[in-house]
């Protein structure tokens, strides 16, 4: 099973990806040395790494995702919320509710999320 957590400068440099993509690994090499100050041979260990663990994969030089940011992010929520809250997402808005008072419109955003997931 794919690793899907990424500290923070794999971060950036999957926001560099992905809204580049589809792009050559040349062409991501520049963005990350402007980005990130990175040289070339930095580039490709990381995009390697990434690509190792399924994220995103190097064809003959061009360089896209195998999985989209709303997927990945959606992925890492559900993996912090089974670690954390026992996979219990009422537990895990009940904590969050504790520490921040919800507005009307965030409750009725959530009451909207919920009534969807019924039908």
């Amino acid at each position: 099973m794919a690793e899907y957590k990424l500290g923070e400068v794999e971060s950036i440099f999957a926001d560099i990806i992905w809204n580049n993509e589809p792009l050559s690994s040349r062409r991501l090499a520049e963005l990350a040395e402007e980005r990130l100050n990175w040289k070339r041979t930095t580039t490709y260990t990381i995009l390697k790494r990434l690509c190792d663990r399924e994220l995103f994969q190097n064809n003959n030089g061009t360089v896209t995702s195998r999985i989209s940011r709303e997927e990945f992010y959606a992925r890492q929520s559900e993996r912090f919320v089974e670690d954390t809250f026992q996979g219990s997402l009422p537990a895990f808005l009940a904590a969050f509710g504790s520490r921040k008072k919800l507005s009307d419109q965030e409750i009725d955003e959530l009451q909207k999320i919920i009534d969807s997931m019924r039908g």
